[in-house]
């Protein structure tokens, strides 16, 4: 299961018995049944914060945070955090750091994402981050990544045995992860996984997204930046093929296919509970990534559900989309508005003997 490594960087300074210490080691503690753990994702381009008590089916959420900000915003082009986008990361982080004294959380675990990992000043903004809001940060790799993404999510794929491909298109990566199925409740077992280096902020500043050229010029960009995704999944689809696994189901986490799915259900705003769990023929997915495509900026401005802050990148995300759906045909696609943060929650929960 070798794949691209993270980038190899020293350990961050960290206070001593650090809020995730224990989680890290594994070690079950005894703690109160109503105790609350927190799980905050910050990515390229989101910052979330989930924080939940555990229940007899799983977890109640007690309180959620979601922030866009575009921290990988020029990485790209210079290889650094901005401190324009560290600015506002941290803005958002210390609005977490604020929900987490106010909710008591017991245990967290905060992670960073394909930003950090790549930008060559991302450990010196961890350090930066715990200065200024106590949060400790920690950059996981993109193997870590992915289980914690199939952990968070995997309970909404179709019914069925067999393979079946779940994928995260995010801000600065995609992850990919065929995995096997037994029918039952049980996890599903990893059978190989995949992280490429497009997400819809790194793909958007590669170029060429055309926001306001002629259709025709829209749809030949779109064309190019489709077949450049492509290129960077065929050695996983060739490995694939070469092994016979081919997946028959697939399951997309991510605001790309969130936001598809609300353009799908005509939605005047974005709804969750809709969304979250939602099966959609793909011929429909493919036919609203494509009119996207088509549209001017201004245009995807004025929709519902993706409007000034998504309207830049969600045609980046419909090119990561299609671009699976060309390797990987299905008939429908799962949709799926939980992941990594789940994930994290659900594991820091059982370490600390809950089971569900």
């Amino acid at each position: 299961m070798a794949q691209r490594p993270a980038a190899a960087a020293p350990s961050p300074r960290r206070p001593s018995g650090r809020p995730s210490g224990d989680a890290v080691t594994g070690r079950p503690r005894s703690r109160p049944q109503n105790s609350r753990y927190a799980a905050l994702d910050l990515g390229t381009n989101n910052c979330r914060l989930l924080i939940a008590q555990p229940n007899g089916e799983g977890f109640t959420v007690v309180d959620a945070f979601s922030r866009i900000v575009r921290l990988g915003e020029g990485l790209a082009a210079t290889g650094r955090l901005s401190e324009a986008a560290m600015d506002r990361a941290l803005g958002a982080l210390s609005v977490c750091a604020d929900k987490l004294r106010r909710r008591n959380v017991a245990l967290v675990r905060s992670v960073a994402t394909e930003a950090c990992r790549r930008a060559e000043n991302g450990w010196e903004f961890v350090d930066r981050v715990y200065d200024e809001t106590g949060i400790a940060l920690e950059i996981i790799t993109p193997e870590q990544e992915a289980r914690l993404a199939v952990l968070g999510c995997h309970a909404l794929l179709e019914p069925g045995d067999g393979r079946a491909l779940i994928f995260d298109i995010g801000g600065g990566s995609t992850e990919l992860v065929l995995i096997e199925t037994s029918g039952d409740l049980s996890p599903p077992r990893v059978l190989d996984w995949y992280s490429a280096p497009w997400g819809v902020v790194s793909l958007t500043e590669s170029g060429p997204v055309d926001h306001h050229g002629d259709s025709e010029g829209r749809k030949a960009a779109y064309a190019t930046m489709r077949n450049r995704v492509a290129d960077a999944f065929q050695p996983f689809a060739d490995r694939l093929a070469s092994g016979g696994e081919l997946p028959g189901r697939l399951l997309g986490t991510s605001g790309t296919v969130t936001t598809l799915a609300s353009v799908h259900l005509g939605l005047p705003r974005y709804d969750r509970r809709a969304v979250d769990g939602l099966i959609v023929p793909t011929p429909e997915i493919r036919q609203i990534s494509t009119r996207l495509a088509e549209m001017s900026l201004s245009e995807r401005m004025r929709m519902p559900c993706i409007g000034q802050e998504r309207a830049d990148l969600v045609v980046a995300g419909c090119a990561i989309l299609e671009a699976i759906l060309d390797i990987w045909p299905a008939e429908r696609l799962g949709v799926a508005d939980r992941g990594i943060r789940e994930g994290i929650l659900r594991s820091l929960m059982a370490r600390d003997g809950h089971s569900w």
